[in-house]
């Protein structure tokens, strides 16, 4: 009797997709049961109906039109809504359990790992028993199980004795260790003194999300780091292979021990379709993909790894064809697998164990992928910022301690580097060094992570038997489809490279390449304004509206107010506080306007009034960039209301009145005789305080700061910029522009 009813966990997944489209086209007698967890307003079972849009199921829908697949889909489908760890009872009778949910990630915290990975597990067999009913589970595992090993890696129970159970409670309790280390005095000072580097001109509540981030940023590198050492300790490659491990152990002992069938699955790193669903076809980058085009964007010039060690790959396809084998065939040759350690007989535990693997039939020398690789990137280079071919080197196969100790005197010289640029007043040049350095400090830290990450899989001398994987093959009676075997000898692996693979993962690239080759900035010409009745148009005043700052405006009324023979004497007094100046600047720009406001003290307001008539206005009116004013104009014309928020004095700023809807300047504090007192009569305007002004407003006048623009220059601008659906960094300073380029918000130039 056929199976007819298969549970499926891990359906939203790379391999998942891809086991789902072939159980509906190639088993039209199943009903698939999904596991799917609701994701905010999505239901389980509107996330399946979403997999209809994705390209795994294009081709089938091409042969077969998109009414039989919704059919299929709405009919053989159904949907068990929950996640591994928190998994639903198990109601219906269920012939076949495919379990290829997991956590992939090599790096993940600890808890995060050994919850899914191995408490998820637990729960899945735990409702298996509950539900009274002996399914034949197809656990998919992952070859690299074994751990840091050389030599053969046999289709058998891995011998260890790790306590799974400990483990698991070790791991949970690990977040809460960290999590109280993070929030100790010392830690938090730490964290603190840190963000207000990095965020005290944007605002104290900035500081402190800053410094929370950092503190959560800890935790979760803390327990990666618990991860990793474990996983190592024990003799791992990473968490990801450990936990994979725990997890068999689970199945052997709670399923397979106690008299069930359990086929555990274990592929080398999954890649793109060799054929089906349709060639090249891959959800996202892979484990080997990230290394691809890292190399094809000119960041990796080396890496560690032995040349003639072997890159084991297998489509995705192929371990869904051994899936499927395994599902409608049974796995009834377990004793002939030689499948356990010699304690007990396979049909006894009742599990068997299948490679799906390329390295002993099929084997890909690394240096044969590379070479390939970039072959096929000289000949179909990838731009770089400007346009241009990228280079990509020959790689030489250096050693890790080679590549370690250059990473890190390229890492030294980034940081130098960083730290001159960041003392520098901001410029275009300086910008674009900034810019520079940040990329190549970004290609560091890919390089960084991927020869941590990947070291052990470049490096490995293990070599996965595949005998009763192609035992499996050899079983498939002569009817059975074609497309649907998995002899890996028939992989030509330059071809698969070179036609099948390379483009799938460069058009999962082509737009972000598309998009670099475009200046960063627009130096002259804004995009054309829509109009929109309730958007706003913020405009910050000094160096974005008029090059000019608040100290240059002082500098412009002591001069108007001064007679000449004293300027030499004022212009001295004046550069003494500079270097005070500019260190409130870089702290607090409140504390800048302050400094600044009290060097008015003594002022009669009507003699200032009397100079701005006199031609001090005038100077001012002039002072207006021509594409400031062209960008005010248009915002105007497209129905926008104008807004001008700055720290200068508020008579200083009357001659630019007309040109806006809402002008809101410093006011100073003066006496019964109209005599300024050097105080201010509220507290300055800036940064978190102007965005909360703006968000009163906006909701005080009915405006949509989503469909609003703002316009500032420094980095304490980004709080109000935050808030607004289109921010524009104007001729920005270093903070303000890297936060520009990071959240990717458009770069005036002028």
């Amino acid at each position: 009797m056929k199976p007819s009813r298969f549970l499926l966990t891990g359906a939203t997944g790379f391999l998942g997709q891809a086991l789902l489209q072939a159980m509906l086209e190639s088993l039209p007698h199943v009903t698939i049961t999904v596991l799917v967890r609701a994701r905010g307003a999505q239901s389980g079972r509107d996330r399946v109906q979403r997999l209809l849009g994705k390209p795994v199921f294009a081709a089938w829908t091409d042969r077969v039109g998109i009414a039989a697949v919704r059919e299929a889909l709405s009919r053989r489908v159904e949907v068990l809504e929950g996640d591994m760890v928190d998994l639903p009872p198990l109601i219906e009778h269920y012939d076949v359990v495919i379990h290829s949910a997991s956590s992939v990630s090599f790096d993940a915290p600890i808890d995060e790992a050994f919850r899914t990975n191995v408490g998820g597990v637990e729960r899945l067999y735990d409702a298996l028993q509950e539900s009274k009913q002996d399914p034949h589970v197809i656990h998919v595992s992952t070859a690299y199980v074994r751990g840091i090993s050389k030599g053969v890696s046999q289709e058998q129970r891995l011998n260890h004795d790790v306590d799974r159970r400990a483990e698991l409670r070790s791991s949970q309790l690990a977040r809460e260790r960290v999590e109280a280390e993070s929030r100790d005095p010392e830690s938090l000072r730490r964290f603190i003194r840190t963000a207000r580097t990095q965020s005290a001109r944007i605002g104290p509540k900035a500081v402190a999300a800053s410094a929370e981030a950092a503190r959560q940023s800890y935790v979760s590198d803390r327990l990666v780091e618990f991860g990793r050492m474990r996983a190592e300790s024990l003799g791992w490659t990473d968490i990801y292979t450990l936990t994979k491990a725990m997890a068999e152990r689970v199945g052997e002992e709670e399923w397979a021990e106690k008299g069930h069938r359990v086929s555990f699955v274990r592929p080398s790193i999954i890649e793109s379709a060799l054929r089906l669903p349709a060639p090249g076809w891959i959800d996202g980058f892979k484990v080997a993909d990230p290394l691809i085009m890292a190399y094809a964007n000119g960041k990796l010039s080396e890496f560690p790894g032995h040349a003639d060690s072997v890159l084991d790959i297998i489509p995705v396809d192929q371990v869904v064809n051994v899936i499927l084998a395994l599902a409608t065939l049974g796995a009834d040759d377990r004793a002939e697998g030689g499948t356990q350690d010699g304690s007990s007989s396979s049909e006894e535990s009742g599990a068997a164990y299948y490679h799906v693997v390329s390295g002993t039939s099929n084997p890909l020398p690394f240096h044969q992928m590379v070479r390939t690789v970039r072959e096929y990137f000289l000949d179909r280079p990838i731009p770089d910022r400007e346009g241009a071919p990228t280079h990509v080197p020959e790689w030489r196969f250096p050693n890790s301690d080679l590549v370690d100790g250059k990473i890190r005197l390229k890492e030294l010289g980034t940081r130098a580097g960083r730290r001159i640029i960041d003392r520098l007043p901001s410029s275009r040049r300086t910008r674009a060094l900034a810019s520079r350095l940040a990329r190549v400090d970004s290609g560091l830290k890919s390089l960084h992570k991927f020869a941590d990450l990947y070291r052990q899989y470049t490096t490995t001398e293990m070599i996965f038997d595949d005998t009763a994987t192609r035992r499996l093959q050899s079983r498939l009676p002569a009817d059975y489809p074609s497309d649907r075997g998995f002899d890996v000898t028939e992989i030509d692996w330059q071809r698969y490279f070179k036609d099948t693979h390379l483009p799938a993962i460069t058009a999962l690239t082509r737009s972000y390449t598309r998009s670099r080759a475009q200046p960063e900035t627009d130096h002259r010409v804004p995009e054309p304004i829509r109009s929109a009745p309730d958007a706003l148009a913020v405009f910050d005043l000094d160096g974005t509206v008029i090059s000019a700052n608040i100290v240059g405006q002082y500098v412009s009324v002591v001069r108007a107010t001064t007679p000449v023979y004293r300027w030499p004497a004022a212009m001295a007094e004046i550069a003494g506080i500079v270097p005070g100046l500019l260190r409130a600047e870089s702290r607090d720009r409140s504390e800048l306007i302050r400094m600044v406001n009290r060097r008015y003290r003594g002022f009669r307001l009507d003699e200032l009034r009397k100079v701005i008539a006199d031609g001090l206005g005038q100077r001012i009116r002039d002072s207006i960039r021509p594409q400031a004013k062209e960008l005010i104009e248009s915002h105007r014309a497209a129905g926008h209301r104008t807004v001008l928020l700055t720290g200068a004095l508020d008579v200083l700023v009357e001659p630019l009145a007309d040109l806006f809807d809402e002008v809101v300047a410093t006011r100073m504090d003066v006496t019964d005789d109209g005599v300024l007192s050097g105080f201010l009569a509220t507290p300055p305007l800036v940064d978190e305080a102007r965005a909360n002004w703006l968000q009163k407003y906006s909701e005080g006048i009915g405006a949509d700061l989503s469909t609003s623009t703002g316009y500032g220059d420094s980095l304490a601008d980004a709080a109000w910029l935050e808030l607004v659906g289109y921010p524009v960094a104007v001729t920005p300073d270093l903070g303000l522009y890297g936060l520009a380029l990071k959240k990717r918000w458009k770069v005036l130039e002028w």
